[in-house]
């Protein structure tokens, strides 16, 4: 097989890595933040969120586009041989990547203050400096990790990632426990001891993301540390004649970075203006301070970390596609690289739409079982935002798709539109139905379904992709409801056999899980060649055909 076919094979097993790695990540995060929010609280939870939020945008500014500029201009010139030039990209994003981290790490740390004031959060002022530093340790690895994406690995990535997501778990919690008492004693002192209990709660949540991030770095060296002997020998039998100069490699990493980064900013700088908007109205509309911070505490700290699990694949896959894609795109390959789209859009399709629909189903569940929340209001609030899932998912993509082309601007075009449509229609929803924090859910869902329209227009006409409607939409949203279907029954008759919840849950995941399987395969929605595409494609083929479904 050639080196092209195996890149066009790969890809998507490379971000299938990238995913699974990010869902055990998301999954090991989902785990802590359940005794992180029994130590601190809904209210501890809005300052973690608060903190999580500032330091989010902030890190988009200054380094979040790197890996992604990193892993295009690697792969590129690794597509044509020229190992010395990639090594010298990787040299110049590393001093690119210092001092742009390192500026907004210092920028963050003595403006915290002013930083969280603006959100009507002063007390995250503690949590957000516990972040400062993360900012320029997490420029340095995501260098790093675009530098192996750009090899077509996401090796690196995906075993740093899981490090460092466990290393935040233990950390975060034993921080949080230790600190929250401490907060309390401080806030004795000062006359609000709530306040501060949760303020130096949160700060320890946010000292495990530290401490995660040095765990990375640690691992990124070693992993490269051990991968340079094959670099030197690479460059050794480079006869490239002319070299990039630092300066010509600092000009494309800022013209590949700017358009990246202003559609990434205006993709996530929806939650800051969301908490803004949201905090403002909500005060205005006299409803009690602490119901408030329950409300976002409820919605940064539960609702979405578990729509991030679903959608962190979209995001592993996109991130994997942009080099295999950008190489058939500079190639001039049009017939490889619309199957490269045709076969991530199906990929994603597959994975999100039983996701959307088993949050849907099982939202109070497992809202019980994860973070042993009762409240009907947290259950509706996933509800609600379940089809996000999809949107979301599908943006993602597509947004990674383009940058892949080199249709960089188009993203930041879309995501403008659709931040001033979003913002508008979140206003008109708390002023005029008075929906409170169900207002951010649905104007979230606009904007992500806004994108897709967007993108998803633009992509087939620089592409000229045509996605299969039937087995890309219509056969994997069928088998999910089937599958919705059947979960609800499941769970609603061993609730009355059994009356545990945790049992209850688990069991019809399980099932849904496969139902969902064998459904999609009777339709025809996933063929033999694909489902080898997937982890254990091979296994699955096995069992699939020991059932006879295919």
């Amino acid at each position: 097989m050639s080196e092209k076919r195996q890149n066009e094979a790969g890809f998507l097993m490379q971000g299938s890595i990238l995913a699974i790695a990010s869902i055990i990540s998301r999954v090991v995060g989902l785990l802590y933040r359940v005794p992180l929010k029994s130590i601190i609280g809904k209210t501890g939870n809005d300052y973690y969120g608060t903190a999580f939020e500032i330091y989010s945008i902030i890190l988009i500014i200054s380094s979040y586009s790197i890996p992604l500029a990193v892993s295009k201009l690697v792969a590129t010139r690794m597509h044509k041989g020229q190992a010395k030039n990639a090594y010298r990209v990787l040299k110049g994003a590393l001093i690119f990547a210092s001092v742009t981290g390192g500026t907004a790490a210092i920028l963050v740390f003595f403006f915290a203050k002013q930083l969280t004031d603006l959100l009507k959060t002063p007390m995250s002022m503690i949590a957000l400096q516990v972040l400062a530093p993360v900012i320029f340790i997490v420029a340095v690895v995501g260098v790093f990790r675009g530098f192996f994406q750009g090899l077509h690995t996401t090796v690196p990535s995906a075993i740093s990632q899981i490090f460092e997501q466990v290393v935040n778990a233990i950390v975060s919690v034993v921080a949080a426990y230790y600190l929250f008492s401490y907060g309390k004693k401080v806030g004795s002192v000062l006359g609000n001891p709530d306040a501060f209990a949760s303020a130096y709660g949160a700060a320890g949540g946010t000292l495990g993301t530290a401490m995660g991030a040095v765990t990375a770095l640690i691992c990124v060296l070693f992993i490269f540390g051990v991968y340079k002997g094959i670099l030197k020998k690479k460059i050794k039998k480079d006869k490239t004649l002319v070299l990039e100069g630092y300066r010509e490699i600092f000009k494309l990493l800022i013209i590949t970075i700017i358009p990246v980064l202003l559609s990434t900013t205006l993709y996530n700088v929806s939650s800051i203006i969301d908490t803004g908007i949201f905090k403002s109205i909500a005060h205005a509309q006299k409803y009690d301070p602490n119901t408030i911070s329950e409300w976002w505490g409820v919605y940064t700290g539960q609702y979405r970390v578990l729509i991030n699990v679903p959608i962190s694949i979209a995001s592993a896959l996109a991130a994997s596609s942009v080099p295999a894609l950008a190489a058939a795109f500079h190639s001039g390959e049009d017939m490889r690289l619309k199957r490269q789209v045709h076969m991530a859009t199906r990929f994603i399709m597959v994975v999100s739409f039983p996701c959307a629909v088993g949050l849907f189903v099982l939202s109070g569940p497992i809202m019980q079982l994860l973070f042993f929340d009762p409240d009907k209001t947290s259950a509706y609030m996933l509800m609600v935002g379940a089809v996000s899932v999809l949107f979301y998912s599908l943006s993602t993509l597509s947004n990674g798709i383009l940058q892949g082309i080199d249709k960089m601007r188009i993203p930041v075009r879309n995501a403008a539109i659709a931040l001033v449509l979003q913002a508008g229609l979140l206003v008109i929803l708390m002023y005029t139905l008075k929906l409170n924090i169900y207002a951010v859910i649905l104007a979230n869902a606009f904007y992500a379904l806004l994108m897709c329209i967007l993108n998803g227009l633009s992509v087939k006409k620089y592409t000229g992709t045509v996605q299969d409607i039937k087995t890309t939409y219509v056969i994997p949203g069928i088998s999910a409801l089937i599958m919705g279907v059947a979960v609800y029954v499941v769970y609603q008759l061993l609730m009355l056999l059994l009356s545990s919840n945790i049992i209850a849950t688990i069991v019809s995941i399980i099932i849904g899980a496969i139902i969902y399987f064998v459904v999609i395969l009777l339709f025809g929605g996933i063929n033999e060649i694909e489902l080898l595409r997937f982890p254990k494609g091979e296994l699955l083929v096995k069992i699939a055909k020991k059932l006879r479904l295919l």
